[in-house]
């Protein structure tokens, strides 16, 4: 029986996950990291309130077998870019330090299609900035996920995310063959086979596009 961790459990793909960890025979305990007290209850969960700017207060917390990074913003909620690179690339990079200081033995994370270091798109360029870091980090298993546009319900409202996921909704027959990793995906979807490529005891580091998670999360 396994320990899971996660950090971005109150968001989109997030929920999703902390509701079916909590429920798969396969994890004894769920730990998560959050800034506010979310309500929860539940006998095999475990919240840690912490302030994610102050690291030597929760680095010996960051124990487990499997890690799943959720977490994520966009440059408009974060108010600028460097508070967006804070919560997409300094909170992953520093929990990933903890977790391989802690011998944790799998990172799972959510990065976006596209994803590149040397992109042009900011948004873009740090995901794949810290796609780049977790490539090098000494893990068993690093999976990095990069969906597509995703549907669901969010806590909070974007209105540019609400018109391209109608759109695509409205044009989901175009995207076939080689376009089919560009079609919008259900974050529960994306969740679904974030539990499922953890229990795979995959080995090494590997990328997921949106198209093979839609195959696995179903």
């Amino acid at each position: 029986m396994k320990t899971a961790l996660i950090i971005g459990s109150t968001g989109l793909v997030g929920s999703h996950l902390l509701n079916l960890l909590l429920d798969s025979n396969d994890y004894i305990k769920v730990i998560t990291f959050v800034k506010r007290d979310t309500g929860i209850k539940h006998p095999k969960l475990t919240q840690h309130i912490i302030d994610f700017d102050k690291p030597d207060t929760y680095k010996e917390l960051v124990a487990g077998d499997d890690f799943f990074c959720t977490i994520g913003t966009t440059i408009k909620k974060a108010g600028n870019k460097e508070a967006f690179r804070k919560v997409d690339f300094e909170y992953p990079k520093q929990f990933a330090a903890f977790a391989l200081q802690n011998k944790v033995k799998q990172y799972l994370i959510i990065s976006s299609l596209g994803a590149d270091a040397h992109s042009g798109n900011f948004y873009l360029k740090t995901k794949g900035e810290i796609q780049d870091f977790l490539k090098d980090c000494s893990f068993e298993s690093v999976a990095v996920l990069q969906p597509s546009l995703l549907l669901g319900n969010r806590t909070e409202f974007r209105f540019g995310e609400k018109i391209g996921a109608f759109l695509m909704k409205t044009l989901s027959f175009l995207f076939l063959g080689n376009l089919k990793k560009y079609k919008a995906i259900e974050g529960e979807t994306v969740a679904k086979a974030l539990l499922a490529i953890a229990q795979a005891n995959n080995s090494g580091f590997k990328i997921y596009e949106s198209d093979v998670i839609q195959e696995i999360g179903n």
